[in-house]
């Protein structure tokens, strides 16, 4: 008898990511060519735009990011005057993570490009399709949350 084997090609969590790869190569491009950044200094940039002020593991988690990443993300952006890190005073391993005027400024301008991406992206799907795809995403990050 066979061995059995994979279709990647059909095997679900292979398709996801391909999905999530190729959507993510796609918006990358946007922002890369606004300001040069990687998709981890874009990470970086939109987390703490979104949230104010978050420590590197706080970033980690929210993105998904090894700590590798979110700490040469964070570098760059330092590097460039786009955030500040200021030491917890209560435990001086961690620090917290702001945006200065420039940071907040250029997530500002990327904010409305990111919103017209995801509804073009959106917009290439009939009515019933994006409901599938959002109520879909949905249900297994709350079937994987419960975990």
């Amino acid at each position: 008898m066979e061995p059995e084997t994979l279709e990647l090609e059909s095997f679900l969590p292979y398709r996801l990511y391909r999905l999530a790869d190729t959507v993510s190569r796609e918006f990358s491009r946007i922002y890369k060519e606004r300001h040069g950044l990687t998709r981890p200094e874009w990470r970086t940039l939109s987390g703490i735009g979104q949230r104010g002020t978050m420590t590197a593991t706080e970033l980690g988690e929210q993105s998904a990011m090894h700590k590798t990443k979110v700490s040469r993300a964070v570098a760059e952006l330092e590097r460039r005057r786009w955030l500040t890190r200021t030491p917890d005073e209560s435990d001086r391993r961690v620090e917290h993570l702001t945006l200065t005027r420039a940071g907040l400024a250029a997530y500002r301008e990327m904010v409305p490009l990111a919103k017209v991406f995801e509804r073009e992206l959106l917009a290439r799907l009939g009515v019933e399709e994006r409901a599938a795809i959002v109520g879909g995403v949905a249900a297994l990050e709350r079937a994987l949350s419960e975990k």
